[in-house]
């Protein structure tokens, strides 16, 4: 797989972690204003991020800053409006409210981290935020209204006047309206509101005052006529009683008294718009004949008023009333004639659909993400909902995991003990393909999606038979191959690539085997697998088609299958082009086609609710579990270690047979001393041929393509990078630290650290600093026994060995750099072995052995394996399988 050559974003990028957020690099041909952001978010990211709530959201922020941009402004706008702020200055108490926490995580975009985003991370970016201003107006020697206006002049700071309307249900006028101003008295540590008339006595002896006081008032006259005629009449100082029309004249007019700095107490049906005239399209009562995206379903539109229903008839009877507000069946109702018209209109186009023709699951699930676009509604102010009927309902109630169709059985012929989430994944895969539905397992690294596949497809293969398709990265199949020997012993597969065949093969697909093996640079050659329709089609590591204009990407989805599965480590829904492309391949047109899927995300920053509404729409598809899941966590050890299998490139197999014929010659010539140097010498041969030929031969071109380690260690620390984690590479080799770095380099489009027994102590130090440091460094190398010793580097969570040193407690002596006190994650180690190798039996014996008895082996290195016969010694070096 080639290299992804990263471009650092053009604009402010940003991505969350569990304690805040972290600000990516930018180009060095940024613009001027970008870098200036970015060096203030480089000097304090919390005060940087409360100034960028002075000012509009700007074409600089990414997704993930206008988010964050959102909650400053929102803080911003709210400090300005606390009364008796000039009294209170750094002292004020401003908290959130439920509603507002719910608003934010629907409002919540596609982002890196978006998993660590709570209402506890929520609300500690708000007293953070809260913090930077309190400190800030501490220091300020001028007035609040001053410190707001060098900052943006188009703040209006709250003033002291309120306007108050209420519902006055025993007076022939049905509403009261006062004004009132909030005054501190003497001695009192909160302020209190008193009517607007007191005010002429306090301050009967000092205009200017008064004018100060009523000064939002008459900005707001200028605009407003109902407050014009209130202050000409001084009505505004006495509590008066309103008609419905005048009533409605006040109402229309809130957003000019809020502007000019005046706030308004008005009953909640006006402000959440609860009494609203509506149209709900309920789908999916009747069970269709089958199931699937493309099962047709009923619908049919209703109308409501309020939460009550009302008919066509009844809706087209407001039309003949006057503009205004009205009271229907003890609701203050507004009537809206442009409004009520609209959505007769849709009322109209939603019934000729539904007497004329049915909607697929395919085409509901669309319609709750799109409803104006699909529908074509030209006024987006029309209260338009979808409702599931009774079995639509239970449909996605399945989905979303909170029903079952019923449990199933593990075989009896899958040899391994499930946890208790792999276990939920594995009942999930078994539902979506009874449902007829693509699926996504997307759980975190480490957490065992290969196992529950293995788990699904021999339930498949023993159930359904038929025959299943994996595509994969090259570098995965040994991985695969053992997994699957190991868990499904009776499960016959084959590897259909160039690297498995023997002298004279040729590649053809073998129908005997269930399990069909080939990677996506041969699946995007092979013709045959497009031309028959296969039961399962998986995709591991399926960032691999986030690019839909790709020859690969175009062959892979054009391949027939009954049930697509995609399997990813990579939070490939953090990019919406990406995640198109993924859910183009599982279930086709569920998210449109990609001019109306670019059509609807350029919509999203305006309408933020779409995020929710796009998560809603595809979260039945995808199952994503993190190891900080509080569910997932306890049921993890703290250091999860696995054995990722590598195979041999065709220039290493070459090479390693070449040196075995060599070796075995030598050995029968050499004894004592001789024979012991012999055999270390020749296994450190084989690790260097493992490593990279270019080691071996000592040379310097160290392709990636030339070593089945170097195409492994790319995928893992793809992911890696996705996430932003970071990795410490281990290697007994000094010389291959530069060449691992120069390749994760390209990985991370970064440089990262360097330590080997070279480096000088106090550089050491300075480096642990660096790498645990809030600067994103995302990983170092480290010789075994340099790194093996003194250094504190907890900011990792991923350990590679790259290669083994073959004593466990040189290994774990390494790996207790970052798996120590300080280390608040789920640490990974990844234990490179060659698959046919001396490095996969010699790794397999040390296994066995710390089976048997819990003994650390004696021997440091390899020195324990001279003591082998001639014969052990060819049986460990020579090449296993079929290579």
């Amino acid at each position: 797989m080639a290299t992804i050559k990263r471009k650092k974003p053009d604009c402010l990028q940003i991505y969350y972690t569990s304690e805040g957020f972290i600000i990516e690099d930018i180009k060095d041909d940024a613009s001027e204003m970008l870098k200036k952001w970015y060096v203030e978010f480089e000097k304090n990211k919390y005060e940087a991020l409360f100034h960028l709530g002075f000012i509009e959201k700007s074409e600089l922020f990414s997704s993930g800053v206008e988010f964050l941009h959102h909650i400053s402004e929102i803080l911003v706008r709210r400090i300005s409006q606390l009364p008796g702020l000039e009294l209170s200055r750094e002292n004020l108490v401003l908290g959130l409210s439920e509603d507002d926490y719910t608003n934010f995580m629907e409002e919540l975009p596609f982002v890196l981290g978006m998993e660590h985003v709570t209402q506890e991370w929520i609300e500690n970016i708000w007293l953070l935020l809260l913090d930077v201003f309190r400190d800030e107006i501490k220091n300020f020697e001028g007035t609040v209204a001053r410190y707001f206006a060098e900052r943006n002049d188009h703040i209006n700071i709250v003033g002291r006047v309120f306007f108050h309307l209420v519902e006055n249900k025993d007076a022939k006028k049905p509403f009261a309206f006062m004004a009132t101003y909030s005054t501190k008295p003497i001695k009192s540590k909160r302020t209190v509101h008193t009517p607007l008339k007191n005010a002429l006595e306090e301050y009967r002896d000092d205009e200017k005052k008064l004018f100060s006081l009523i000064s939002t008032v008459v900005k707001a006259s200028e605009k407003s006529l109902f407050v014009s005629e209130l202050l000409e009449s001084g009505e505004l100082f006495l509590p008066i009683e309103l008609s419905m029309e005048e009533a409605y004249e006040f109402l229309k007019d809130i957003e000019v008294y809020e502007e000019a700095g005046i706030m308004c107490r008005v009953p909640d049906w006006w402000r959440k718009k609860s009494n609203n005239f509506g149209l709900s399209v309920t789908i999916g009562d009747n069970v269709p004949s089958h199931v699937g995206l493309d099962a047709m379903m009923d619908f049919a539109p209703t109308l409501s008023l309020g939460g009550d229903t009302l008919t066509e008839a009844e809706l087209r009877s407001f039309l003949e009333m006057a503009e205004g507000l009205l009271l229907y069946k003890g609701k203050w109702v507004e009537i809206n004639k442009n409004k009520l018209e609209g959505l007769l209109e849709a009322f109209d186009q939603v019934k000729n659909m539904s007497e004329h023709e049915q909607m697929t699951v395919g085409e509901a699930m669309r319609l709750q993400l799109d409803m104006n676009n699909i529908l074509e509604l030209s006024d987006s102010e029309i209260d338009v909902s979808v409702n599931n009927g009774q079995w639509f309902k239970n449909m996605r109630s399945t989905l979303m995991g909170q029903s079952a169709l019923g449990s199933v059985d593990v075989e009896p012929t899958f040899k391994a003990t499930l946890r208790h989430y792999q276990e939920q994944g594995y009942h999930w895969l078994y539902q979506m393909a009874s449902l007829g539905f693509g699926a996504c397992l997307a759980d975190d690294m480490g957490l065992g999606k290969t196992v529950q596949m293995i788990a699904f497809l021999e339930h498949a293969r023993v159930h359904r038979g038929g025959q299943a398709l994996l595509i994969l990265p090259a570098s995965l199949i040994g991985n695969w191959q053992i997994e699957v020997e190991k868990f499904a012993p009776e499960m016959s597969y084959q590897i259909l690539h160039k690297s498995s065949l023997k002298k004279d093969e040729v590649l053809e697909i073998d129908r005997s085997k269930f399990l069909i093996i080939t990677t996506y640079g041969m699946a995007s050659k092979l013709e045959e697998l497009s031309s028959r329709h296969w039961d399962y089609l998986i995709l591991d590591e399926a960032q691999a088609i986030k690019n839909p204009g790709t020859k690969q990407t175009k062959a892979i989805k054009g391949i027939p299958a009954s049930m697509r599965i995609a399997l990813t480590g990579t939070p490939i829904e953090n990019r919406l082009s990406d995640l198109w492309s993924l859910f183009d391949f599982l279930n086709k047109g569920l998210l449109g086609t990609p001019k109306e899927f670019k059509v609807f995300t350029k919509e999203l920053s305006e309408h933020a609710t779409g995020y929710a509404k796009l998560r809603k729409m595809i979260q039945p598809f995808i199952l994503r579990r993190m190891k900080t899941d509080k569910s997932i966590i306890t049921d993890l050890p703290d250091k999860i270690e696995i054995n990722n299998y590598t195979t041999l490139t065709k220039k290493q197999i070459v090479l390693y047979k070449k040196l075995l014929k060599d070796i075995e010659k030598k050995l029968a010539d050499s004894e004592g001393i001789a024979r012991k140097g012999l055999v270390l010498s020749s296994i450190i041969k084989f690790k260097q041929i493992c490593n990279h030929p270019d080691q071996y031969l000592g040379k310097d071109d160290f392709k990636a393509d030339h070593s089945g380690k170097f195409l492994q260690l790319k995928e893992i620390c793809e992911t890696i990078y996705e996430k932003r984690e970071r990795v410490l590479v281990f290697t007994q080799f000094r010389e291959m630290t530069e060449p691992i770095a120069s390749l994760l380099e390209e990985v991370f489009n970064k440089k990262g650290l360097v330590l080997h027994g070279g480096t000088p102590i106090k550089k050491r130090q300075e480096m642990v600093s660096e790498f645990n440091g809030d600067h994103y460094v995302p990983y170092m190398v480290l010789s075994l026994k340099a790194g093996g010793v003194g250094l504190n580097l907890t900011s990792a969570n991923h350990a590679i060995h790259f290669d083994r040193w073959w004593n466990p407690a040189v290994e774990n002596q390494a790996t207790d750099r970052i798996f120590r006190i300080g280390q608040k994650k789920n640490v990974m180690v990844h234990k490179f072995v060659t698959k046919g190798t001396i490095e996969e039996k010699i790794n397999n014996m040390i296994e066995e052995k710390q089976k048997l008895s819990g003994d650390i082996l004696m021997n440091s290195g390899e020195q324990w394996i001279t003591e082998y016969n001639d014969e052990e010694l060819m049986n460990i070096f020579t090449l296993g399988g079929d290579l």
